[in-house]
Formats: C-alpha cells, sequence, structure tokens
C-alpha cells in the first residue's frame, strides 16, 4: 500500500541560531561564512519489541550523511541536476532519498533504532542546489515482527547540535567546543520533495598504502604522499590519536595538478568523515604534533559512486585495448553520482548532456542498469520547462533529445517519452525560432559547445559563427529526425510529420550553403557578421576565415545528411587529411558512430581506437580529458568519461548488435573480428547477460538469455 509521504521538516530554533537558518543557494551566488553549518540531528526509539523492517524517507539541505544504529545508510539528496543559467532563481525541486531495513539490521531485534544524521548546507559543487534554508526530515515506517506497525516522525523531541568542530568548509577542529544539544523546531517545509528513484550511493573505505597508523613524532612533523591502486571519487575519512595538538593538511590530487585540500586540527583522539566530493589518487599529508608523546593519525578515503550490480566486460587478444576497456569503464563507475559528472574532479552540473549521453551508452555495455540515465533524462526536462526549453549549451540541449531516444530504446520505458514530451516541444519550437531568412540556423544565443580545442587562439567551447554553424545545424537536423521516432513511438503522427517535414526542409539547405562540392568537404560555418545585439561573453563576433575541420565533416556523416557514398568520402577525408586538425575523445565518440554507421568499422575502427592507448599507458588509473591540450599551460584531469566511448563503441563494432524492439525483446547480431584473434563481449539487459565469443577462424558463438529474440 502506498501512502502519502509525510514531511516534517526541522531545523534549529530561530532564536538559538538566528545566523545558521538560511544558506547560498548555489555556488554561482555569493556566500557568506554563515551560510556554511554542520548540523548532527539525533533521536533514539526504544520501541520493545522486534522490528522485521523499516522503510525510510529522508532528506535534507545541502548535504545529508544518515547513520541507523551506528550503520551508514545513505548520503544525500539526490542533486535537481541544474544549469549554468538561471542560478539567481531557487531551483524549483528536492529530492528525498527512499530505503528500507530488513529485520537482520544490527539492533531490530532488541526493538532499537538510533537515527544519526549529519547534515551540511551551502553547496560546494556546481552540482548541488539549496532551497536556502537549512532543514531535514525523516519518516520512518515500521513494521514489527508480530505484523504491527508504527510510523516515526521528525519533529521537536530530536535533538541538535551544532558542530564548531566543522564550522569552516573543509576544515575540522576538536578545539572547537560544540554547543549543547537544542530541540528541533518544526519549519514550513519549503521542499515538498520528490522521491529520486535512485539508491543512495554506495560508500567503499579505500585504505592508500601507508594511511593506517602514520606515526608523526612528539614534537616533530612529516610530509608524506599515500597513493591508491586507482583515481577515486570519494571523501576524505580522518581519525587520530593525540594527547597534543595534531594538525594535517591533506592535498587529494589525481596526477600533478593543485587539486582540493582538507585542513584537520585535533586536541584530542577523534574522528571527522568529509562532506565534500573529491577526485584522488594521491594524498598529501603535510602534519605536525606539538604534544610531547608520539601521535597516531588515519587517512583512508571513502570511494563514492552509484551502485553496481552487474559489470559486463569485454576482453579481446590486444592487451592494451584491454586496459583502455578497464580505465573507461572505472572512470565511468565514478563519475555515475546522484547525477552523472563530467568528473570527480569538475563535478559540473546536468547541463553537460554531451558526456552524459556518452556515459548512458557506456552503461549499456558495462552496467546494464539505466535508471540514472532516466532520471538525468527527466531531470533535464525539468531544466528545459525552467528556462521555456534553453539551456546553457546549445548544442548540448539538441543532444537531450538523441539521449532521450537512445535511453528509451535501452529500457522499453515508454512514459519516459510521454513524461517529456512537453519539454521536447518547449526545445524543438525554440530552435526554429532561431532560423533565419536562409533558412539555417542563424541566430541562436550561442553556438556552443563543440569541442575542447581553441584553434588560431579562439575557443571552441563557445566559438563565432565560422567554427560552430554547422555543427549546430548538424545537431538541429539529428534532433529532428530523432524527434520524429519518438513522436511516432507515441502515436502523435501530426508532429512526427511536422518533425520530418522540418528535417525535409533544412537538410538541403545544410548541404547548399555549408557544403563546398569543389573539396568534397563541409566548412564549419558562414563568415557573415553576427548582429550586435547578439554579442556577449559567450557569442564572439564572426570572424572572416573559412574553416575547414574535422568536427562539422564528423557530424555530417554522423547523422548521415548526404547518400551514404557522401558520407564514405567524407570519413575517408577525416582519416587521411592532417590539414582538418585534431579533435578531442568527446568527437572522436561521434567519429567512431560515423565509421558504424556507415559500413566503415572493419577498415577504421581499430585505427581510431589507438589513439587512447598512449593517454592509458601514461596515466593507467584514470581517464584523461583529452588528448591534445587546447593550450601549452592546459592540465587534463584524469576522471572524465566523456572519452570512455570504447566500453561503447568496441563492443557495437565486434557484435554489430542492433536493438529491434525497445528493452532488448528483438536484437540482430553482424559481428566482425575487426582484425583481432579473439573477443568476447558481455552485454548486460533487462533478461540477464548476453554474451558473443569471437574466434578467428570459428564460427561466432552467442549465448542469450530467455525473453530475448535473436533475428537472422
Amino acid at each position: 500500500m502506498q501512502f502519502e509521504p509525510i514531511e516534517q521538516w526541522i531545523w534549529f530554533p530561530s532564536d538559538s541560531y538566528p545566523e545558521h537558518i538560511r544558506t547560498a543557494q548555489s555556488v554561482f551566488q555569493g556566500k557568506k561564512d554563515t551560510d556554511y553549518t554542520v548540523v548532527k540531528i539525533e533521536k533514539e526509539f526504544h520501541l520493545s519489541k522486534p522490528i522485521a523492517s523499516v522503510h525510510i524517507r529522508t532528506s535534507g539541505d545541502t548535504f545529508f550523511r544518515l547513520h541507523v544504529n551506528g550503520e551508514h545508510c545513505a548520503t544525500g539528496p539526490a542533486s535537481v541536476g541544474g544549469d549554468f543559467l538561471s542560478n539567481e532563481r531557487i531551483r524549483p525541486q528536492h529530492y528525498a532519498t527512499e530505503l528500507t531495513l530488513s529485520e537482520r539490521f544490527p539492533g531490530f531485534a532488541e526493538g532499537r533504532i538510533l537515527f544519526s544524521a549529519i547534515v551540511r548546507t551551502m553547496p560546494l559543487h556546481m552540482f548541488e542546489y539549496s532551497q536556502s534554508y537549512g532543514g531535514f526530515f525523516l519518516t520512518a515506517h515500521v513494521r514489527f515482527a508480530d505484523g504491527t506497525k508504527t510510523v516515526l516522525l521528525t519533529d521537536e523531541t530530536w535533538r541538535m547540535t551544532l558542530l564548531q568542530t566543522g564550522s569552516e568548509p573543509q576544515r575540522y577542529d576538536s578545539s572547537m567546543v560544540s554547543a549543547n544539544s537544542v530541540q528541533a523546531q518544526r519549519i514550513p517545509n519549503v521542499w515538498h520533495c520528490l522521491t529520486s528513484p535512485l539508491p543512495s550511493c554506495t560508500e567503499v573505505k579505500i585504505v592508500p598504502e601507508g594511511g593506517e597508523a602514520i606515526c608523526v613524532p612528539a614534537g616533530g612533523s612529516i610530509e608524506m604522499t599515500l597513493s591508491m591502486d586507482m583515481i577515486y571519487t570519494g571523501y576524505l575519512d580522518v581519525a587520530a590519536h593525540t594527547q597534543g595538538i595534531l594538525e594535517a593538511d591533506i592535498r587529494c590530487y589525481e596526477t600533478s595538478e593543485t587539486g582540493s585540500t582538507e585542513s584537520y586540527r585535533f586536541h584530542r583522539d577523534g574522528r571527522w568523515t568529509g562532506t565534500r566530493l573529491h577526485s584522488a589518487r594521491f594524498l598529501q599529508i603535510t602534519a605536525s604534533n606539538t604534544g610531547e608523546s608520539d601521535a597516531c593519525l588515519t587517512v583512508t578515503f571513502l570511494a563514492s559512486h552509484y551502485p553496481v550490480t552487474e559489470e559486463a566486460k569485454t576482453v579481446t587478444s590486444d592487451p592494451e585495448l584491454n586496459a583502455v576497456l578497464r580505465v573507461c569503464s572505472h572512470t565511468l563507475r565514478y563519475c555515475r553520482q546522484t547525477l552523472h559528472l563530467d568528473s570527480g574532479s569538475h563535478c559540473e552540473p546536468l547541463a553537460c548532456t554531451g558526456d552524459y549521453y556518452i556515459e548512458a551508452l557506456m552503461t549499456a555495455y558495462t552496467f546494464g542498469d539505466q535508471r540514472l540515465s532516466a532520471f538525468d533524462v527527466r531531470r533535464t526536462a525539468q531544466l528545459l520547462r525552467y528556462n521555456n526549453g534553453r539551456m546553457f549549451h546549445t548544442t548540448y540541449s539538441l543532444i537531450w533529445v538523441q539521449m532521450l531516444w537512445d535511453v528509451y530504446r535501452f529500457t522499453g520505458e515508454r512514459d519516459l517519452l510521454a513524461d517529456c514530451e512537453d519539454a521536447l516541444i518547449l526545445l524543438m519550437e525554440r530552435f526554429a525560432a532561431y532560423i533565419g531568412e536562409n533558412g539555417l540556423i542563424e541566430n541562436p544565443p550561442d553556438y556552443m559547445f563543440v569541442d575542447w580545442l581553441i584553434p588560431d587562439g579562439i575557443s571552441t567551447h563557445h566559438p563565432p559563427k565560422a567554427l560552430g554553424q554547422t555543427c549546430l545545424n548538424l545537431f538541429y537536423y539529428g534532433a529532428l529526425r530523432t524527434a520524429c521516432h519518438i513522436y511516432t513511438e507515441l502515436g502523435e503522427e501530426s508532429m512526427a510529420a511536422k518533425m520530418d517535414a522540418a528535417a525535409d526542409a533544412i537538410q538541403p539547405i545544410i548541404c547548399d550553403l555549408l557544403y563546398d562540392r569543389e573539396k568534397g568537404l563541409f566548412f564549419e560555418g558562414l563568415n557573415t557578421p553576427t548582429p550586435e545585439h547578439l554579442l556577449y561573453c559567450y557569442m564572439p563576433q564572426n570572424v572572416e576565415k573559412r574553416y575547414y575541420r574535422k568536427h562539422a565533416n564528423i557530424l555530417a556523416a554522423y547523422f548521415g545528411i548526404l547518400d551514404k557514398e557522401g558520407c564514405r568520402a567524407l570519413i575517408e577525408k577525416i582519416m587521411t587529411d592532417p590539414s582538418l586538425g585534431e579533435v578531442q575523445p568527446y568527437f572522436t565518440h561521434f567519429l567512431l558512430e560515423a565509421v558504424y554507421r556507415n559500413g566503415l568499422r572493419e577498415k577504421y575502427t581499430r585505427m581510431i581506437l589507438e589513439d587512447w592507448k598512449e593517454p592509458v599507458r601514461t596515466c593507467p588509473y584514470g581517464l584523461a580529458e583529452g588528448f591534445h591540450k587546447p593550450e601549452p599551460t592546459y592540465s587534463f584531469d584524469h576522471s572524465h568519461a566523456w572519452g570512455g566511448t570504447p566500453c561503447w563503441s568496441l563492443p557495437l563494432a565486434l557484435t554489430g548488435m542492433e536493438l529491434l524492439e525497445p528493452g532488448y525483446r528483438r536484437v540482430r547480431f553482424c559481428p566482425s573480428l575487426l582484425g583481432l584473434e579473439y573477443a568476447e563481449v558481455q552485454i548486460p539487459t533487462p533478461y540477464g547477460r548476453m554474451e558473443v565469443k569471437l574466434e578467428k577462424g570459428k564460427e561466432p558463438v552467442f549465448a542469450v538469455p530467455d525473453g530475448i529474440t535473436v533475428e537472422a
């Protein structure tokens, strides 16, 4: 039976800590020191009879970590997502986490439940958002072993303690004595949570080599660097045993970059688990001890990621290719948090759809579970509604249409299409308004994002028209064709026909105005001036040079805007003409897809994948953000899953698998070894794992679970 959710939010009484009631709503807003608050919220229940199960629904603003009977149970809340736009307004949504604890949970046999939550206000990352008030709620539906039930709620009987030890961001100081606890106060519900469809992230303790029992000598200091076997995303967990004052700064970093730091000051034994997400392979520790006896410091890392219940793998006869797949899969795992992240280092908001679309595809051939991808699709739809179809990155908002369609194909969840239809309408109507008198998109707010490169000193993050117009028009063309599929699936034939007609109208115009028949290449955009009223920091004035680069030609082949022969000719030029410049891993995804779609996988797939081998040789611990530094001083992070397309592109090219019916109900295979000696591909599906084994000189072997029909 479903109950109407009960949300009794609590926080400090306004007369106890008036300076700790409000908080900043995002990192994009100005912040004050008092915006940052860490509080412990507790209540213990002695229910006098054995407990069979407890179903919990809970949330906090801005960050919470919940323990029940001393066991960690949840970290949250699930992020609302967010964009780089409209952060002057409070996001309209907040999410609650649900979890169920069974009778075997510690303390339940005695009827004891101790709820203890650490709640931190003030966003520290771009993906964190607040309703601008501190708050916490918990509702627990308890079923006893005898079949009776009760409901436990946060209310005025819960105790709250302001933790002065954590009164500054990324700093713990045990000499700051926390005030006595106070009774909580019921506060107005400004959150009105939807329930997150996601389980809470998994947290696994990683002990760096040498991280246990670090001795800091009496009156002395140490400097040391601990290493972990891979780059992880997670939280610092630090404990100390000391009789004097022990101070430590811990810098978390991936390779050689500045990274992020937390500071600790212990004047007695203690332990602190941080609330800021870090990405690290190395933990550089500088510690000093003013006491008269040696002190002991233990540093561990709580690696956090979306729960993984299955991990499918592709293994080939090429060991270096296997290493690439391993690093791509590992990086994907740690970019999957309560939303997809571009990287554990940058922690950008949901605006970076290009990254998350590739991560959704990678997930299809690694972890299988598309709930996070589907939730990202729905939250992006909420962003589009929130801002009338506008998102910061124009190309990324169009990629959302493809992500919506492909996640539906993986899941067979038709409600996903229906739930997002209104956002799709807003998006496509907005782009139709950008069409100029020449029939092309001429008046967008920007042309970003193309790629992370800076040709001639011009950033293709937010390029002028001459470096971005063709890509934007091609993404629009592709979105129109995909929207036609979506509306057909929804039975909206008139809307499908409208999308198809718009695509039919713009296709010849793109080919007429943006294609150089003499060269047999698309150029990146027209050189006509950009109107003055459209210019701002992300829309530079146009330039006079005509650019012939790989990007527009890759997309033209990817979307099939020419006939098959024409698309193949584009790919041949892309692969053989060095004058067309470079592409980063992100855009190489579209190149691999174009090669596959145009029947050139056996010729070019492995050649393209060679680009990943050197970065993985250089750093086998995490995935580099790019192949080519956009400028000499730029430092790539190594936790960036947008470059992990080999996890998708190689299994696809090996198996030639075609989804004939959403949700894997009907599939077709067209396998190829691509010149390898052997390959084994595992593909997770809702029905179980499919396996394809290929060996040179032998017939392919397929293992397909019941429920899936394989067609010849």
